[in-house]
């Protein structure tokens, strides 16, 4: 852990004058205030505060007791678009105790059962997100100063990226001078739509990095007259934005892939502690949906039938069937490789504290509980019709707001929730909004 002096000492090598307290509400949207340097000591020990009936779904009213912000220092992230201010994500307390309705505070507390049973979560994200300007009549249109990201297939290609260029390099050298590690930046299969990729890293670690990418997109795209935006389906018509996840289990001791295994049968180089992992996501699928795509919004990307043909470029590129299976895009669980699995069902629009808390609980309950996947499904799952997909024994991810909030009734994920928020509250979120709050009187179920 860094030290205070050594903090004051990086301060002014690098000339930070101004300090950004940070933490996120329940849909994953930064909040700060804005300190000085020389209250640096003071937002560690007491925080920044915050009236925490001011923002959204962290459980207090206007009668509430303060939020504090106390600062991680390990987290210190110089704001290369803004000289001399530099960001620390931050844990709420209230009260001097850790506030249990804080996303960050939640899933440390998840990660440390995860370590206890000695490993450690590592996690990448993949940040699609789009480009856009605003219409006179208000509407918005794929940001696209040369009039040339016209394709039905635009992904790769180097006319549409080209204008792009400059502000995915803005994003690539701020990020590398982070040192995270980006290894590639692209085009996507819509028009206006960017991906920037950078290495995978602790739980924690990813979920402090994908909020601070949100809000470096939405600053360094202004420079360029555009309008960054993480809204999961902007356009009916063309391929929406996830964030799909890629992770394994690490030994806690060695940092050892605790996935792989080069004598798996299956061919696919996983051990059995990764397929009861899948066997856990697979399980609990329906539930995670409501935590991982939670606006209504989301719903319109996870599509069957002729939904997965509706994007310009021919294909939605999004599962929306729970399976899992080879190096298969058309898969909800894709095996990438060794040790290496990807959940592409996740939305850009999620909160990753509360994606991150609910999909280990639920990969952990496949471990305890010694449950398996089933077999793989192999081959293209976008030419079978939702009979043929039943056939297979396969269900769909919840196909809009109303099925999702149907699911989110159900005992399932009022037990996962349990498991994940023991604060007892998640909102719901979309065109209707709604405080699902877990009864104490379920407290000692189990998954």
């Amino acid at each position: 852990m860094v030290s205070r002096e050594q903090l004051r000492q990086q301060f002014e090598q690098d000339q930070i004058r101004f300090i950004l307290t940070q933490f996120v509400d329940i849909h994953g949207s930064a909040k700060v205030k804005m300190s000085p340097v020389e209250s640096l000591d003071q937002l560690a020990d007491e925080g920044a505060g915050f009236a925490g009936a001011a923002v959204w779904g962290l459980g207090q009213g206007p009668h509430s007791h303060d939020m504090m912000g106390r600062i991680d220092l390990d987290t210190y992230t110089p704001v290369a678009w803004q000289p001399g201010t530099a960001r620390f994500a931050s844990d709420l307390y209230v009260d001097e105790k850790p506030y249990a309705f804080c996303p960050r505070v939640n899933l440390k507390r998840v990660l440390k059962i995860v370590r206890e049973k000695g490993y450690v979560l590592n996690l990448g994200i993949e940040p699609e997100h789009f480009l856009v300007v605003k219409n006179p009549d208000g509407s918005i249109s794929p940001w696209d100063p040369g009039h040339v990201d016209n394709l039905s297939k635009p992904c790769y290609d180097y006319k549409g990226i080209s204008p792009a260029l400059g502000y995915l390099q803005d994003l690539t050298t701020y990020c590398n001078q982070l040192g995270w590690g980006v290894y590639q930046a692209d085009h996507e299969d819509a028009n206006g739509q960017y991906e920037l990729n950078f290495k995978y890293s602790d739980a924690l670690t990813t979920a402090d990095r994908f909020t601070f990418f949100k809000m470096m997109t939405s600053q360094v795209a202004a420079k360029y007259g555009a309008i960054a935006t993480h809204m999961p389906k902007p356009f009916s018509n063309r391929t929406g934005s996830g964030a799909h996840i890629h992770f394994h289990l690490a030994d806690g001791a060695t940092g050892e892939n605790k996935f792989t295994d080069m004598t798996d049968k299956r061919g696919f180089g996983l051990s059995r502690l990764a397929y009861h992992f899948l066997g856990g996501i697979l399980k609990h699928a329906p539930a995670l949906c409501a935590i991982n795509s939670p606006t209504a919004n989301c719903y319109k990307r996870l599509l069957v039938g002729p939904g997965l043909h509706s994007s310009r470029s021919g294909f939605t590129w999004t599962p929306a069937f729970i399976s899992y299976g080879d190096n298969n895009r058309t898969q909800m669980l894709r095996i990438c490789g060794p040790g290496h699995i990807e959940d592409r069902s996740v939305s850009s629009g999620c909160n990753p504290y509360l994606v991150f808390a609910a999909y280990v609980t639920a990969g952990l309950d496949g471990i305890e509980n010694q449950i398996e996947p089933g077999e793989p499904n192999l081959g293209n799952l976008y030419n079978l019709s939702r009979d043929d997909i039943y056939k297979k024994g396969l269900t769909t991810l919840p196909q809009s707001l109303k099925e999702r909030v149907g699911v989110a009734a159900s005992w399932s994920i009022t037990a996962l929730w349990l498991q994940c928020f023991p604060a007892s509250t998640l909102l719901m979120r979309g065109n209707h909004r709604a405080l699902f709050t877990i009864r104490q009187s379920a407290s000692g179920a189990s998954m």
